[in-house]
């Protein structure tokens, strides 16, 4: 049931099933567009904020479920795990997305294969989750090796510092000593008394090389994770007495792209017309600076074009004037084409976003203007922390998002405590949830970091699940979407299901 009073009613009755649902970014979406929505999702507390706002939940890892338990299901989405690809090109990122790739293309062949069998489809597809499931096994193996290494070299280090200490040395030269252990260096001369000490220090930490290169090698076990969307894909269409998903919506960071594009290739094979898009979250009014790698896949012949931006995109700039005013310079709208027929709406500022947010809670910090320091650094460099103006849109949310200091516009004076960190409320609108959205359990910031920005969700779900609407059908659609999704609140909290709990769901047809 909606949580939207009298939200616009859907084209059709749509029931989606999501993969690594979250919190609820792209669920809240789906209500407030009329659809029914089910997420899968294992974390315990994103479970306990789904319970809370009234989301439709299975909890349990994907693994143990499969496409067959729910047969109702007319679209699939999800947001597969992306850590092991977020430093992709680069050593244990590459390996694992040419992996991913690798077991891709075994799919697609299976299924491409002229007179291929279910049985053969999925022999397959067992193959590659022994694969998986073996090298996770020696990963756990070598983690424990490792754990034991890193035991040892931490006692060795504290006995050169004892040593040291028993010596007489001066702290400062003990600092610079353990310093150049940290960093594989050479000692200085005049310390020949620690040799054993440090040769067995510098044996384990050739000890310890060697497993973190082993454990490259294996991989990450979430890696196999993002193959398991194409899996149920696969399973719906060519499992008999199963019916294909109508729609898939995939989304993750930028570096999974490649992933998308090699989906693409086993999707059309399964008679699916496909696009794939990043997207720049503040050209769909999101408050925040953000790119999504996009994957969307409808079946039958009709293609899908891109999802048409709404909103500029932002572009920082620093304005040569001759004098250094601030470290963050002035900011300007991106507009790369000049002049646009169907002319966008400016980005959306934190400060327009908070404002707004305050006219539904008033109890929310009613700032001065302010600059946010973020908790990161940039450029490699851990001082260099990134900032961004109140009227500007908020840097990428991040788990991290509590820990940003919010000072006084200009300047690096904190603001008052009360003022100078951004509540969970706060946010959750930044990343578009509603204000009244009911955060649980613990790690509350790194749920809201993790999340799919419900407002992109809202465009990319209608652009997929409403192909027939006119250009100013759709925008009117949208407008009232958005104004829903800002003032919804949440219904009757829910029990969330585990596996086996079939019995009455409406997509289990059981």
């Amino acid at each position: 049931m909606s949580h939207v009073k009298n939200a616009t009613p859907s084209p059709a009755d749509i029931r989606i099933l999501d993969l690594f649902a979250g919190p609820g970014g792209l669920d809240v979406a789906a209500d407030v567009l009329g659809y029914r929505i089910t997420g899968i999702e294992w974390d315990e507390d994103a479970c306990a904020t789904r319970a809370a706002a009234g989301m439709d939940t299975f909890r349990g890892d994907v693994r143990e479920f499969d496409a067959a338990h729910f047969p109702r299901a007319q679209v699939l989405t999800g947001g597969p795990p992306c850590q092991t690809f977020t430093v992709a090109g680069h050593g244990a990122g590459r390996r694992a997305l040419d992996d991913v790739l690798g077991y891709i293309e075994r799919l697609r062949t299976a299924v491409s294969s002229a007179g291929a069998e279910w049985k053969d489809i999925h022999r397959t597809w067992r193959e590659i989750s022994e694969d998986l499931a073996e090298k996770a096994a020696k990963a756990k193996e070598v983690k424990v090796e490792k754990g034991k290494v890193e035991a040892l070299r931490a006692a060795e280090r504290k006995a050169i510092k004892k040593s040291l200490q028993q010596q007489g040395s001066p702290p400062e030269k003990i600092k610079q000593i353990l310093k150049a252990l940290r960093a594989s260096r050479d000692l200085p001369p005049g310390d020949a008394g620690l040799a054993h000490l440090v040769e067995t220090y510098n044996v384990l930490g050739h000890a310890l090389n060697r497993l973190k290169a082993q454990l490259e090698e294996l991989g990450d076990e979430r890696t196999g994770l993002v193959l398991q969307p194409l899996w149920w894909v696969i399973e719906r269409s060519r499992r008999p007495g199963l019916e294909p998903y109508e729609a898939v919506i995939l989304e993750q960071v930028p570096a999974v792209m490649p992933v998308w594009e090699k989906y693409t290739e086993v999707l059309a094979v399964l008679g699916y017309r496909t696009r794939t898009q990043l997207m720049f979250t503040e050209a769909f009014g999101v408050p925040q600076t953000r790119k999504r790698a996009v994957l969307m896949a409808r079946l039958g012949d009709t293609d899908i074009p891109e999802v048409a931006e709404t909103h500029e995109r932002y572009r920082q700039r620093t304005v040569s004037t001759g004098v250094s005013t601030s470290a963050h310079g002035e900011t300007l709208p991106w507009d790369p084409e000049g002049d646009d027929p169907d002319p966008k709406e400016a980005w959306v500022s934190m400060e327009s976003a908070l404002k707004k947010a305050r006219s539904i809670a008033p109890d929310l910090p009613d700032r001065p203007a302010f600059t946010v320091v973020s908790n990161y650094g940039t450029g490699g460099d851990p001082g260099a922390r990134g900032r961004r103006d109140h009227d500007a849109p908020a840097a990428t949310v991040t788990g991290k998002v509590s820990r940003n200091r919010l000072v006084h516009k200009g300047t690096d004076t904190d603001l008052p405590d009360e003022f100078d960190r951004f509540t969970l409320a706060e946010a959750g609108v930044l990343q578009t949830f509603p204000v009244a959205y009911p955060w649980r359990g613990k790690d509350q910031s790194q749920q809201i970091g993790n999340a799919v920005p419900p407002r992109l969700a809202l465009h990319v779900l209608r652009h997929v699940l409403e192909p027939e609407l006119t250009r100013e059908e759709a925008r009117a659609r949208l407008d009232q979407a958005v104004a829903d999704l800002e003032a919804w609140e949440p219904g009757e909290p829910v029990e969330v299901r585990e596996h086996g709990q079939w019995e009455g769901h409406p997509l289990t047809g059981r």
